[in-house]
């Protein structure tokens, strides 16, 4: 016990009030890979973010596989080697019962993805149960939160629903590093926008920074535990998240905080990750650390790192989309995008994306992409 700074004003009983403990700062782990260790770099990296304190070994784990296209395209999707090294190093720790958790979305069909993106080769050697969350026996339950949304109320009077499978459930998110054309990066949070919300998802896209904050508050309820681990091996630099050009980064990211995350891989594509809203607005609201400053990085120093990728890049597809969610379409968006016409917003994405990029830009960038070490090692599996 200290000793009073002027005892013979204080009385002999009174005691030196008990310390507040010092709030645990995030942890990011950033780790250096190649193709011959990036299994076990997988698992470096989830040690070094303390991945056993917040994962409950006694519960199922979710491993949410991120697949943003039904196309193979470099860091488009979950990498093969990210959800087995993830496989691989949950089990070393312990973590025997884990699931896979695929998303589909009204213009990219999980089934054909997990096959096209190598995850149903690595689901089957590791004998995984996968739940596709919009296809049976999956079902969506209503669910109201206890934290104040920001806007899903709004987006969804009739109530907001969530898989039944969720709840429950450790999570963890595996996210590739890529800017995007609404959010400028995404990563950790925007990986739960395909996992909680349904088919009506896009419905959001006009909110969409406010939604994935919505998302973050909902996780950390259902959830008993919560982990990200980000594949950087190949980054998307431009009009993402799939009209992007690739570059090889070797990195591979982990932490328990999403918005830390998601800071840290901000800050090395060459973002300031507080002026991207959605970081901004889950740091305010306690969710995590979006502030660089206040992110302790275990393994390498990311202090100098920026890798100049653009996040104000767009694609026709894109520019039409904005023009309904923020521009002078937006008195029409519900028509368009909820009524009866809104098969021609599906249709244009898949003329666009599928059709004329794929096969004028895709080809060339994949084709080059799979001359490489990595590109190599994703047609061994």
């Amino acid at each position: 016990m200290p000793e009073s700074p002027n005892p013979s004003r204080q009385p002999a009983e009174t005691q030196t009030a008990p310390q507040t403990p010092a709030k645990r700062r995030s942890v990011v782990a950033v780790v250096a890979t190649r193709p011959e260790t990036v299994l076990e770099d997988y698992h470096r990296a989830m040690v070094l973010a303390g991945v056993e304190q917040h994962l409950k070994p006694d519960v199922p784990t979710l491993l949410k596989i991120n697949i943003s296209w039904q196309h193979w395209y470099p860091a488009c999707s979950t990498m093969p080697w990210q959800l087995e090294g993830v496989i691989q190093g949950l089990q070393r720790l312990g973590y025997q019962d884990l699931i896979g958790a695929h998303n589909g979305t009204v213009v990219v069909d999980s089934y054909e993805g997990e096959v096209n993106n190598k995850h149903k080769v690595v689901q089957d050697k590791y004998h995984l149960p996968t739940v596709h969350l919009d296809s049976p026996p999956n079902r969506w339950v209503d669910y109201k939160p206890k934290a104040k949304m920001l806007v899903l109320d709004d987006i969804f009077p009739e109530g907001i629903q969530i898989p039944e499978t969720f709840a429950g459930k450790n999570i963890v998110h595996l996210p590739t590093m890529k800017t995007h054309v609404f959010t400028t990066m995404t990563g950790a949070m925007k990986n739960a926008f395909g996992g909680l919300l349904h088919r009506k998802r896009h419905w959001t896209h006009s909110v969409i920074h406010e939604t994935l904050v919505d998302l973050l508050a909902i996780q950390q309820e259902i959830h008993p535990g919560i982990f990200a681990v980000m594949d950087g091996t190949f980054a998307g630099d431009g009009p993402g998240p799939r009209a992007m050009r690739w570059h090889i980064k070797d990195r591979i990211l982990a932490s328990a905080d999403q918005v830390a995350i998601d800071a840290v891989a901000a800050h090395m594509m060459g973002f300031d990750p507080l002026s991207i809203k959605f970081i901004r607005l889950a740091h305010e609201r306690g969710l995590g650390c979006g502030d660089i400053s206040q992110i302790d990085v275990a393994g390498e120093d990311i202090t100098g790192v920026n890798w100049r990728f653009s996040g104000v890049e767009n694609t026709l597809a894109s520019r039409g989309q904005k023009l309904i969610y923020w521009g002078p379409l937006k008195p029409v968006e519900k028509l368009l995008l909820r009524g009866p016409l809104v098969g021609w917003s599906y249709l244009a994405s898949n003329l666009y994306h599928n059709g004329y990029w794929l096969k004028t830009h895709g080809r060339r960038r994949i084709n080059a992409a799979l001359k490489t070490e990595w590109g190599k090692l994703f047609l061994e599996y």
